[in-house]
């Protein structure tokens, strides 16, 4: 007996009554549906890749790397989840739903445990704290440098967007089939870094970013997904090279792109180059871009002021008050600002002989919803628009304009201060918020001891007051703009103080944030007034109505400044100086033994003022609320030629596709025919062309042909598809069109030469108009702007160098093998 095996045979018996493969019952199998494969997971990682990758370039805006952990976790089960319901066969928006959840879930679950139901169910309670987390990420970017201290406001809303940003690549890359777009995304995080840090994004953050798009594209070419499942086959090596093609092209674009569009410093991205599409900044950030303007060679943001005060002043933005151990911000008190800063009033009593002063602003170029003002202001005059002033700091700020060109004369009265007032005030702060006292519970302990330690033989605050300043002020220290850079400590939290106190060296924003540390853990109420110090002369005088004329002052970008202020019982918020060589320091602050030098923030050597030039004749004005002009029109035609240029380059990169497409349809449909028409051998080429323009459309509109179809079977498939409508109605002219393009190229491809056929412009349009009909909005979309007929014509001809180099490889490698089979057969052959 001989046992023969079929194949098979199997899967598919021979049923009683039956025919092979049909079941009893008589009822067919039901055809089996190909599953998702490994396109969802593939897809899912590599949007992973990209987004983890262009996270990196958050590095030097973050300081450390404590918050890249709970970013990789954020991303990591978004993305799972993704790939987990695209692999059970969701629909699109249910994925999509899922991945919103799934983000929300890990957000709590990282941030908001304690207030979420199960510790990952968010709660009412899970929305306060997220508010708190927001608000926390507000005021670290408004009160620090870069690179911020990572705390749980910031890493939170850094992992709620580059988690939204993998829902939103996932979006463009799968749905709705536009994984070049995903590109916009990567490129929003980059802009973060090129405009913050010194050195732009960095190799790091640029090639992750990379490499996570050229996967992106690779997938999207390398699997041929289902339209409703999301499931794919893989495609062969070709649609690999395509990829790498697009890559190549967007680094290309990447390289190229700075040295050519007008908003790009210095050098080529990512590594030299940083992005400044809105030019230089003209206003004063509170604490943030306090380093930046100082290092400004331009001087940016010109102020100009006179004044009667026998002295320049110390104009003020804002007053920084809040310290949270980790920050220092400002707290605007929304609830309880004033309206109208025609009267303003201080919130506590002030003794003794009060000093009136009369100064008139003009705030220029510079743009700050922060108005500055000498202290104390008690009236302003002549300001445009609505403006409120809190009753605890007196800060002046407007959330409906700003102060930009705004000329105004601020009324000041502060109490008259000496050495001798400031001795006698030894009385217990009375009527201030503790929050000028509250400090951290972990409060380093260099900070403590070097308190207690400078402090040891002070009596009385104000004498504590002297020797922290005196401290500060002593040879010890040194004043250097780009030390807290190099060494990392370029802020105003805790660690950044504590590195301070260790190295000894930084600017204005280090001095003050000591200062008013230490003093609050010596029991002084203090605060940092951030603005401006006096300045330079400009040599010009300015009337006053009823004052007299006064010599004018200007300030800009180089001269931001910020100092502390302590309180004194009587006396009020009294202003001190612990940075060296910057501004002066005040008669009752003043050592005897040394001068009192006024100087600015020019350059970094601790240099005295050379005296200004006598002031010019004075140069009355019509009122008050009109001071002089001081600020140098700038030219803004450059600007908008640049900008002007380019829009329109970028509406030209925009717009290539379209026209491009536009113009092979109309170089198709015009063809002439050949003067030799009737001549054996020549055949009229419309017929071919307005087929190829056929085959264009169906490809753009979702129906493209594949080599191995036969005209007439494409045009049967273009008939019956829903892209060209159904027949029986309006669409049966489109239908009839098809038939005749296809009539037409089949006599012309294999028929004889015979007449002309008619002009085809007339049944292209039938076509067209038919596929727009039922087309949905994001298909026309496509079709028209990115039409993929010309997009696979431009990655075609950009893949002819890698082609090239491929057939080559393949030469060489079959003359290897050649070499070595013939080398084998020289070799002796073992037995």
């Amino acid at each position: 007996m001989t046992a023969t095996s079929h194949q098979g045979s199997a899967s598919a018996p021979t049923q009683p009554g039956g025919t092979a493969g049909t079941p009893a019952s008589g009822k067919r199998p039901r055809p089996q549906v190909p599953g998702p494969g490994p396109y969802p997971w593939a897809m899912a990682g590599s949007v992973a890749v990209a987004v983890l990758g262009a996270g990196l370039s958050l590095n030097g805006v973050l300081r450390g790397w404590a918050w890249f952990m709970p970013l990789i976790t954020t991303v990591v089960v978004v993305a799972l989840t993704l790939a987990v319901l695209r692999s059970l066969r969701a629909q699109p928006l249910v994925a999509t739903l899922g991945s919103f959840a799934a983000l929300a879930a890990v957000l709590s679950f990282i941030f908001c445990r304690q207030e979420s139901l199960a510790g990952f169910i968010p709660t009412t309670e899970t929305f306060t704290a997220v508010g708190r987390h927001i608000k926390r990420a507000a005021e670290t970017v408004v009160s620090e440098s870069a690179p911020v201290a990572p705390n749980a406001g910031i890493v939170f809303v850094v992992c709620a967007c580059l988690g939204l940003l993998v829902i939103l690549i996932d979006a463009l890359a799968v749905p709705l089939s536009m994984p070049a777009a995903s590109g916009i995304g990567l490129l929003a995080v980059m802009v973060v870094p090129a405009t913050i840090k010194p050195h732009s994004v960095g190799v790091a953050g640029f090639i992750g970013a990379t490499v996570g798009y050229l996967l992106i594209l690779g997938c999207s070419h390398w699997f041929a997904p289902d339209a409703r499942l999301q499931s794919g086959s893989g495609r062969g090596a070709g649609q690999f090279k395509r990829s790498v093609v697009t890559g190549g092209l967007a680094l290309a674009l990447t390289m190229t792109v700075p040295l050519a569009i007008p908003g790009f410093e210095t050098g080529t991205f990512p590594q030299g180059s940083r992005l400044s599409p809105w030019g230089t900044s003209n206003g004063l950030n509170p604490m943030i871009t306090l380093g930046n303007s100082l290092r400004s060679p331009t001087g940016s943001g010109r102020i100009t002021y006179a004044t009667s005060a026998g002295a320049p002043l110390y104009l003020r933005s804002v007053t920084v008050d809040h310290f949270d151990g980790e920050t220092w911000a400002p707290d605007d008190r929304a609830g309880e600002r004033r309206v109208g800063a025609d009267r303003i009033e201080t919130g506590y009593a002030v003794q003794g002989e009060v000093v009136n002063a009369v100064t008139s602003i003009n705030a220029g170029l510079f743009t700050s919803p922060y108005l500055p003002a000498p202290f104390a202001p008690a009236s302003v005059n002549g300001l445009n628009g609505r403006w409120t002033w809190d009753p605890a700091t007196l800060s002046i700020m407007s959330t409906e304009t700003t102060t930009r060109a705004q000329r105004y004369v601020v009324f000041s009265a502060a109490p008259k201060i000496t050495s001798e007032s400031l001795s006698q005030a030894t009385s217990v702060p009375q009527g201030i918020s503790e929050d000028f006292l509250r400090i951290p519970g972990n409060l380093p302990d260099i900070v403590r001891q070097t308190a207690d330690t400078v402090t040891a033989s002070a009596g009385s605050n104000y004498a504590k007051a002297l020797a922290l300043q005196k401290y500060l002020r002593s040879g010890e220290f040194t004043y250097s703009l780009q030390a807290p850079v190099q060494n990392g400590y370029d802020g105003n939290g805790l660690s950044v103080l504590s590195d301070f106190l260790a190295v000894k060296s930084g600017y204005c924003v280090h001095f003050s944030s000591a200062m008013a540390v230490m003093a609050r853990a010596e029991g002084i109420p203090s605060r940092i007034a951030v603005g401006y110090a006096p300045g330079r002369l400009t040599g010009e005088s300015v009337a006053l109505v009823g004052q007299g004329s006064f010599p004018e002052y200007e300030v800009d970008a180089r001269d931001a400044h910020a100092w502390p202020e302590l309180y004194f019982e009587g006396l009020g918020w009294v202003p001190f100086e612990p940075t060296p060589s910057r501004g002066f320091v005040p008669d009752y602050a003043a050592e005897s033994s040394v001068p009192s030098n006024l100087s600015t923030n020019a350059d970094e050597k601790e240099v005295l003022t050379t005296p200004a030039p006598p002031a010019a004749a004075p140069v009355p004005i019509p009122g008050v609320e009109t001071p002089a002009e001081g600020s140098a029109s700038t030219n803004p035609l450059p600007a908008i030629g640049a900008a002007a240029a380019g829009m329109l380059l970028l509406a030209g990169f925009l717009w290539s596709p379209r026209l491009s497409r536009t113009v092979l349809r109309r170089r198709r449909l015009n063809q002439k025919p050949p003067d030799e028409d009737g001549l054996p051998g020549v055949k009229d080429p419309a017929p071919e062309l307005a087929w190829a323009e056929l085959q264009d459309l169906a490809t753009d509109y979702g129906v493209p042909s594949t080599p191995s179809e036969t005209p007439r079977h494409f045009s049967a498939r273009l008939r019956s598809s829903t892209a060209l409508g159904d027949t029986g109605g309006l669409d049966d002219a489109a239908h009839a069109a098809v038939a005749s393009l296809t009539s037409d190229f089949e006599r012309q491809r294999y028929g004889r030469t015979a007449t002309p056929a008619p002009a085809a412009a007339g049944r292209i349009a039938v076509v067209r108009e038919a596929l727009r009909n039922n087309a949905r909005w994001l298909v026309r979309f496509r079709a028209d702007w990115l039409p993929p007929s010309m997009m696979q014509r431009w990655v075609h001809a950009l893949g002819a160098p890698f082609r090239t180099v491929g057939r080559l490889c393949k030469a060489m490698g079959r003359a290897v093998a050649r070499w070595w089979y013939r080398l084998r057969g020289l070799l002796p052959q073992r037995r």
